[in-house]
């Protein structure tokens, strides 16, 4: 983590709230990341984005379409459904941003790390909650496999990428990045058991707080290594002149270790910011 210096978010439930309930289903399908089809007193209903309709074989009039765009600039989600080969009606979705996410965004930009968002929604819904924080590289419409390659790609180009997520659809990426992050308390089991680091609680703003804590920690790392190498020299040299004896030279071995432990050991002051 301290190597990091790119952070991939997903957006519902890690950079919003994602409130949404489901809570009846019946003759139930999912297309994932696409939509769902369901039968309901004899109904055959599909409920998903326009690209799950149109492989249905769901015809979808421009005025819908007019609709999609007017709700998709104001940062809503849609959710389109379709009887038989019709579209007949538009569901509004507004997501919450988290109070926090500005300055969580501001705080790591400020630690020279990049943030991406990575979702599956809209272009246009993407970019609105990504200009809200202050993110500028954006990658939307991804289904979980999209999110994995795009993932991959940002490594491929040597970039040390920490994956933040809490879904079933955010595990796989979570599982590719150099570090994964799962949202303790809200995150998905499958999503915490990918992850290499879950936060208990979905209080995003200790995002900022874990880089610095990992920055410190490797920092302390390279010191302390650093610093014992310079004593066992220094001692080795102390030896061949005869200045330290067998005694004195262990005992400078176990000093060197006492204070590499000591260095260690101011990681525990750095509180939570």
């Amino acid at each position: 983590m301290g190597k990091v210096d790119t952070i991939a978010i997903d957006k519902t439930c890690t950079l919003t709230y994602g409130r949404l309930e489901v809570s009846d289903v019946e003759d139930f399908k999912m297309a994932a990341g696409k939509g769902v089809c369901a039968k309901i007193s004899g109904r055959r209903l599909l409920c998903g984005n326009e690209k799950y309709l149109l492989e249905q074989g769901v015809s979808i009039d421009g005025q819908v379409y007019s609709i999609l765009e007017k709700l998709r600039t104001e940062g809503k989600a849609s959710v389109l459904v379709a009887e038989k080969n019709a579209c007949i009606g538009v569901i509004a979705l507004s997501d919450v941003l988290r109070a926090e996410a500005k300055d969580m965004v501001s705080r790591l930009n400020t630690m020279h790390t990049g943030i991406v968002l990575l979702t599956g929604d809209h272009k246009k819904t993407a970019d609105y909650f990504a200009k809200q924080v202050g993110i500028s590289e954006v990658r939307s419409e991804l289904l979980p496999e999209e999110k994995v390659q795009s993932v991959e790609s940002m490594r491929e180009a040597g970039r040390k990428v920490c994956m933040i997520g809490d879904g079933v659809n955010d595990a796989p990426a979570l599982k590719t990045a150099d570090v994964g992050v799962a949202m303790g308390s809200m995150g998905s089991d499958i999503a915490v058991e990918a992850a290499d680091i879950a936060l208990m609680s979905d209080d995003i703003s200790k995002i900022p707080y874990l880089k610095r804590l990992s920055n410190a920690t490797v920092k302390t790392i390279k010191f302390s290594i650093t610093l014992s190498m310079c004593i066992n020299f220094v001692a080795i040299v102390l030896s061949l002149l005869e200045i330290l004896n067998p005694v004195t030279g262990a005992l400078v071995h176990n000093a060197g270790s006492c204070f590499v432990v000591l260095i260690a050991a101011l990681l525990y002051d750095r509180k939570f910011e």
